[in-house]
């Protein structure tokens, strides 16, 4: 066991259960709040846009909630995934500390996004869906939905933010491929896209404007369109803990334990997917390990945001929630990590980020690369740039480590590979590719339109 590399797990051992970290909040939760009366959401309200099952999940306390057969059976294209540790780029590094990844990259899509697609195409499809909307930035997100759509036979569009729509034309080939209808947002197909053009013809887009267009489609269909969201919320999270259930198994299989485990941040998923798990283990059973949570400089919510009530989209038409937030009019810089360009973060993660559960970092673009690169080199995968803010967190970590001459243990999450990524690299290799300067005015300027909040009793 000492030289071994891979720690997998059989079908058998595919998890059942998903794991509901509001079963265990160490902070009450605040209230989600209705975009126009500013009261608390009903499901009547919720029941617009989502399916009642995970309307039901989103407030469940319920520690752990069954996976049905249907969504596990499709799991086993990919799961369990294997968690590899990286002894090359130890090697490299010259570190003493031991780097494991959970390796998502191996899903049909190529990223974790197919754990909480799935499931939610196959609620939508009990309960009579026949069409969804979404947004999508880098593209994973609208792949992974619009394979689990196929699967179930339910037709998709997919919203996707120009600048990602323009950068990663191959995903929006491979959302094609599966039978999805792909727009670059924002766009002439709604009212607020309009409003959007016609303010910025030239307008890069956001995953805030990407949600507002497909939310505005669904809203407006009269029953017949749901919506899908790919972070954030309760539900995804929920459907993202099969990552850091199997990882449990895992890392007892290597004979070791995380001191910390790591994970990029955009809304939250996949970080949480993979840290939540090993969060009840340090609530539950005394362990101490560090989460840590690693967004862009250029949109660093948990950083630099506030931590208040805020719309889920720039239009105003989904739920107020609190969170740390930039602003839901902000526009980020048109950095790579497409999927990491949003204005807020699941609210649970910002509760316990609050609270000094999870710790957050912010790094620059440029070191993402050179992260990214080294690990390339050393451990064969080119990984999508969201992933390579984790890998940069991780390299750091084990420098320190090997500054400090410790052995330290450090779990993080390779939620996608870069396949579809790879004109980035380019700009990279070639030498254009560069840093953005926090945009502090423009977060400025967007945080003057913060709604105006009474916490309900």
């Amino acid at each position: 066991m000492s030289d071994q590399t891979r720690f997998t797990l059989n079908e058998s051992d595919l998890p059942r259960h998903w794991y509901n970290i509001n079963a265990d909040m160490p902070v009450p939760p605040a209230p989600v709040l209705h975009p126009q009366t500013m009261e608390p959401v009903t499901p009547d309200f919720l029941s617009v846009l989502f399916p009642m099952e995970l309307i039901l999940q989103e407030i469940s306390t319920e520690r752990y909630i069954e996976i049905p057969e249907e969504v596990r059976e499709i799991y086993k294209l990919y799961r369990p995934t294997p968690l590899v540790r990286a002894r090359r780029l130890e090697k490299a590094l010259g570190t003493p500390a031991h780097i494991y990844y959970k390796n998502e990259s191996v899903s049909p899509p190529g990223s974790h996004k197919p754990n909480t697609a799935i499931p939610q195409a196959f609620y939508n499809k009990i309960e009579g869906t026949r069409a969804m909307t979404t947004e999508t930035g880098a593209g994973q997100w609208g792949s992974a939905l619009a394979l689990a759509c196929n699967f179930f036979d339910i037709d998709l569009e997919v919203y996707m933010v120009k600048v990602s729509y323009q950068q990663k034309p191959y995903r929006r080939i491979m959302m094609e491929t599966y039978g999805a209808q792909v727009f670059a947002s924002p766009t002439d197909r709604t009212q607020f896209g309009r409003a959007v053009l016609e303010k910025d013809p030239d307008s890069p887009g956001s995953l805030g404007i990407a949600i507002s267009e497909a939310v505005e489609v669904a809203a407006t269909s009269g029953g017949t369109k749901k919506y899908s969201l790919g972070s954030v919320l309760n539900h995804v999270i929920l459907h993202q803990s099969v990552v850091g259930e199997e990882a449990l198994k895992q890392m007892d299989l290597a004979g070791e334990y995380p001191d910390v485990v790591i994970g990029c941040v955009g809304g939250g998923s996949n970080f949480s997917g993979l840290a939540y798990p090993f969060l009840r283990q340090n609530l539950l059973d005394g362990q101490q390990t560090r989460l840590l949570a690693v967004e862009p400089t250029a949109t660093p919510s948990l950083t630099k945001g506030v931590y208040t009530f805020d719309y889920g989209d720039t239009a105003r038409m989904a739920p107020v929630v609190k969170m740390y937030t930039l602003g839901h009019d902000f526009v980020p810089p048109p950095i790579h990590a497409g999927g990491l360009r949003y204005h807020g973060m699941a609210p649970s993660l910002c509760a316990l980020y609050n609270a000094g559960y999870i710790q957050a970092v912010a790094v620059q673009q440029m070191a993402t690369f050179e992260a990214a690169v080294q690990f390339a080199k050393a451990e064969g995968i080119i990984p999508a740039p969201e992933s390579a803010h984790a890998i940069r967190a991780a390299i750091d970590e084990a420098l320190d480590a090997k500054e400090k001459g410790e052995k330290r243990i450090i779990l993080f999450n390779l939620s996608g590979h870069g396949h579809f990524d790879l004109g980035a690299y380019q700009a990279y290799l070639s030498g254009q590719l560069q840093d953005y300067v926090y945009p502090e005015e423009a977060v400025q300027a967007a945080l003057t339109t913060l709604p105006k909040v009474t916490v309900p009793t």
